[in-house]
């Protein structure tokens, strides 16, 4: 049987890290184009994983508290890949 709840804590600390990481990295004035890409790429796996998450938990019947938590955490990783997103906007002008 798969630990939902387990995923969902990995997830979040995961989530945790990359808010603190990920705005230090687009605020990095070497980082380039390439980069800011590969970034977003990953970021909006992440999203997508969350949201995959956020699915199953509901599927399987979770509290809302924790349905609540995949939606932060599928929210925290679209945020951050906006901001990505922003990021590689800004260097094609």
């Amino acid at each position: 049987m798969t630990d939902w709840i387990g995923i969902l804590k990995e997830q979040t600390a995961n989530g945790d890290q990359m808010g603190r990481e990920v705005p230090k990295m687009l605020a990095n004035p070497d980082i380039d184009e390439a980069q800011v890409k590969t970034l977003f790429s990953a970021l909006e796996k992440h999203a997508d994983f969350a949201e995959k998450l956020r699915l199953a938990l509901e599927k399987f019947g979770h509290d809302f508290p924790v349905i609540k938590a995949a939606e932060r955490l599928e929210e925290r990783y679209a945020d951050l890949a906006a901001s990505a997103a922003e990021k590689l906007k800004a260097m094609r002008k």
